[in-house]
């Protein structure tokens, strides 16, 4: 299973306003496991960043006005992805501005070349609600360390959200990833299969003194209910109870 975890910093919040992508940051996750197959771009947007998104990210106007335009990168980036299941943070917002950007070159929008989206606030906000569940949250709760992280970054918030998503979903690995005797072939993960029936299973009986205690509650609901009570209405035979006690 190819999984891309994917990140993208903007120009500003809104591509309808002509905003624009000016970083993109892909983590490979292949079998629940990071590759180190991963994408990086800078890309020159031909604007200049809102004050606000630029106070996030801190890539200026001139860092990024010898990087290629994202016309020069897109193929690559589809190639990189195609297939695969994205996960993102907040999707709608990096799948806006990227279906703006394909848009410009003709192209069809981003879930026309990858399989599945999945949206990890949608996960978060589900798994801790009323929580916050920021990436820089999600990072805390999982103790996964952002201390490198002084401003946004592409890349890097890819690869802190691979671990996050990691963490969310390891339950998904216990019986598989993390079991010492698994095997991976042509990109299947197989398991050990145990035969039930090949099993010597211990049967641990009652002792005198429990099956005595057991009769006295017996007893005592029979008292409460001024009858027989319904875990007496068919008793065990007295040859059986007989044998019990014996083999204790």
């Amino acid at each position: 299973m190819r999984q891309i975890i994917l990140d993208t910093e903007t120009t500003g919040l809104n591509p309808r306003t002509g905003d624009r992508i000016i970083e993109i940051g892909c983590v490979e996750l292949l079998n629940r496991r990071l590759t180190g197959n991963n994408l990086h771009f800078y890309v020159n947007p031909e604007r200049d960043s809102d004050p606000g998104a630029l106070a996030v990210h801190g890539l200026t106007t001139e860092f990024l006005s010898d990087k290629p335009k994202f016309a020069e990168v897109a193929n690559e980036i589809l190639d990189f992805i195609a297939g695969a299941d994205l996960i993102i943070h907040n999707a709608p917002f990096d799948i806006g501005f990227l279906d703006a950007e394909l848009g410009l070159l003709g192209k069809p929008g981003l879930l026309k070349h990858c399989g599945e989206v999945i949206d990890t606030l949608v996960q978060a906000k589900q798994m801790f609600p009323g929580k916050r569940n920021s990436l820089d949250a999600l990072c805390d709760r999982f103790g996964i360390s952002n201390a490198h992280r002084t401003l946004h970054g592409a890349l890097l918030d890819s690869e802190l959200l691979a671990e996050v998503y990691l963490a969310m979903t390891r339950g998904q690995e216990s019986l598989v990833i993390d079991m010492s005797s698994a095997t991976e072939t042509a990109g299947e993960v197989s398991t050990p299969r145990v035969k039930f029936d090949t099993l010597s299973l211990p049967v641990i009986a009652a002792s005198v003194d429990e099956l005595s205690a057991h009769e006295a509650l017996l007893d005592g609901l029979d008292k409460a209910v001024k009858g027989t009570s319904v875990w007496r209405t068919q008793p065990m035979p007295a040859e059986d109870f007989a044998e019990t006690t014996q083999n204790t």
